[in-house]
Parts: structure tokens; C-alpha cells; sequence
């Protein structure tokens, strides 16, 4: 099997330092995480940021405040920016936004679905705006899949050369609202993704360990932290580094190696 290029996602748009204090939402709290993350192994983190009152934000400012400072800390990770619903406006100029920027990885969700409270909108045209800027930017997109149709969408964009091949996907399980985090669901998902493409696996919640233990098993790679997991399997609150170090047992406890940076570069087909 190949390495496995683990992805830190260490924020997100939901947890609150009420929910969990240990969540990171400043730049340099997020920088803090990041960093003793990617000691422990994590080659690939995907960032969201939150504005002056914690709030979800696509502001471009945020966005290359983090990147520089991930840099200048010289943390040998590949960045992935999202372009998520949850930044505030729905405009693809503004999810957009920080789209120029020296990021080697964004996000993409081929397709609309529903969270618990609300809905993640991704019409057509902003789909392929999305897209159009990250391809002109030299930024591979990382397919992000909520349900079997963004699957299907994401090989329709591919044939029509609005996505390059060969795809990465994240199959997320088990957001409120969306596919069940079960593994007839996973494995329907990932023999639904087309020849020479790469996944990752994110499991939201309690889902967490069963997904991502699958995930390695059959050769994908996984996503874990505070975007996803707020709390551990016995009730206590996670932190990005607990979330991480639980991935590096079973990893290692059912033989997988672990990606670095280079590796998974080249695993991605990053430059």
C-alpha cells in the first residue's frame, strides 16, 4: 500500500472555545496546533479561519496571514484552503477569495447537500467558477463528497476538462443531515471513484475511528481533528494533537507508514 498522508483539519466552522476549549481559532493557535501536529506525523492540513469574533470567514487577509505564518514557522505541510458554504456569503468571488494565494490544495464540494441547521449550496455555475480559478492558479482541488452524487458530478466535470485528472476525493461520513457513517456506505463510496483517483476519509464524530481504521485498511488515507471531533471515544475533549496521535496508533498498530510531506506530494500529484 502507499504511505499514509495524513490530514489535519484543525478548525473548521462549527467548534467553539465554548464547545471545547481547546479549539483553535486564532492564526497563531491554529499555527500552534499545526506545528505539533506535524511532528507526530500529519503531512496535509486543511484550514478554515474565523474572523475578530470567531465566526467563519472567507476574508483573503486571514487566509495569507496563516499561510505566511505556516511558512515563516518552516512547518512541513501541504496547505489546503477551503472554499466551504459556511464562510458567510455564498458568491463564488467571496469563497473564492483567497484562491490567489501560495496554497498548493482547496477544497471543492461538487454538489449541494445538507447540513443539521442548514444547507451547503453549490450551484453549477459556482462549482465551475470555483474551479476555473483553481486550475488558472495552479491549486489541485480536493473533491469534497457528502453524498454519491458529487462523485458522479466531480467525473462529469473531469470528462468536460473543467477538473484535471487523476481526482482526489474526501469522503466525508456522517455529517447530520448527510450519508450515514457506516461501512456499507463507504465502501459504495469508494467503488464509485474512477481508475488512478486518490481519497481520504473523514469520519464526523463517533464515526471517527470506525472510518478512518476502514479507510487504512483499504489503502486510502484519513482526515482527522477539531472540525470533526470534539470529543473522544470516552467522553473527554479532544485536542488536535489527541485526534492525531490516535490515527498514528492505528496506523502503526495495523503496519500502514506514514507519509511525509514529499511522499504525499507525490502521492497527490502535487507541485
Amino acid at each position: 500500500m502507499e504511505k499514509l498522508i495524513i490530514t489535519l483539519a484543525p478548525t473548521g466552522n462549527v467548534p467553539t472555545k465554548e464547545i471545547n476549549p481547546n479549539t483553535p481559532i486564532t492564526v497563531e493557535e491554529i499555527v500552534a496546533d499545526v506545528k505539533k501536529c506535524q511532528k507526530l506525523g500529519v503531512s496535509l492540513v486543511h484550514l478554515h479561519v474565523r474572523d475578530e469574533n470567531g465566526n467563519p470567514t472567507c476574508d483573503r487577509e486571514i487566509y495569507k496571514k496563516l499561510l505566511e505564518q505556516i511558512k515563516k514557522e518552516n512547518i512541513d505541510v501541504i496547505t489546503q484552503v477551503s472554499t466551504g458554504a459556511r464562510g458567510g456569503k455564498s458568491d463564488a468571488e467571496w469563497r473564492g477569495q483567497m484562491l490567489d494565494l501560495d496554497t498548493e490544495m482547496a477544497s471543492l464540494s461538487t454538489g449541494s447537500s445538507n447540513f443539521a441547521t442548514s444547507m451547503n449550496s453549490n450551484s453549477p455555475q459556482l462549482i465551475k467558477e470555483l474551479a476555473d480559478k483553481m486550475k488558472s492558479n495552479g491549486i489541485k482541488p480536493e473533491i469534497e463528497v457528502f453524498d454519491s452524487a458529487m462523485i458522479a458530478n466531480a467525473i462529469r466535470l473531469e470528462k468536460k476538462g473543467i477538473l484535471d485528472g487523476p481526482l482526489h476525493f474526501d469522503l466525508v461520513m456522517n455529517v447530520p443531515g448527510s450519508l450515514p457513517g457506516t461501512l456499507k456506505n463507504l465502501l459504495f463510496l469508494i467503488e464509485s471513484l474512477p481508475p488512478k483517483s486518490t481519497f481520504s476519509v473523514s469520519g464526523i464524530g463517533s464515526s471517527q475511528v470506525e472510518m478512518l481504521t476502514a479507510s487504512i485498511l483499504m489503502g486510502g488515507h484519513v482526515r482527522t481533528g477539531m472540525e470533526d471531533v470534539v470529543k473522544m471515544k470516552d467522553g473527554s475533549m479532544a485536542s488536535n494533537y489527541l485526534l492525531v496521535e490516535q490515527v498514528v496508533k492505528i496506523a502503526n498498530a495495523l503496519g500502514r507508514e506514514i507519509a511525509t510531506k514529499e511522499e504525499a506530494k507525490e502521492i497527490l500529484g502535487v507541485s
